[in-house]
């Protein structure tokens, strides 16, 4: 496949389980394959991911490079607490 699409793929699974799930994702990737994840862990989809969308409530409210999304304030202030 050129895409993959997956929901939610860590939810109920062990950090070591998750770990592993994207290693092999990143090998997918690398093999130049687009993934494209909903996930709700959002300081791990945001260190693995190249590009993001932040989502309230069903709509797009912020989008672009995910490091630069990891930065932002409101995605700090509402994900990470800071």
């Amino acid at each position: 496949p050129r895409l993959m699409l997956l929901d939610e793929m860590s939810l109920g699974l062990s950090p070591l389980v998750v770990n592993e799930l994207y290693k092999v994702l990143r090998e997918i990737r690398f093999r130049g394959i687009t993934i494209m994840f909903v996930e709700q862990n959002v300081r791990r989809t945001l260190s693995e991911s190249e590009r993001a969308y932040i989502l309230e409530t069903g709509r797009v409210v912020l989008s672009g490079d995910a490091a630069e999304l990891r930065e932002a304030e409101k995605v700090r202030k509402a994900y990470f607490g800071a």
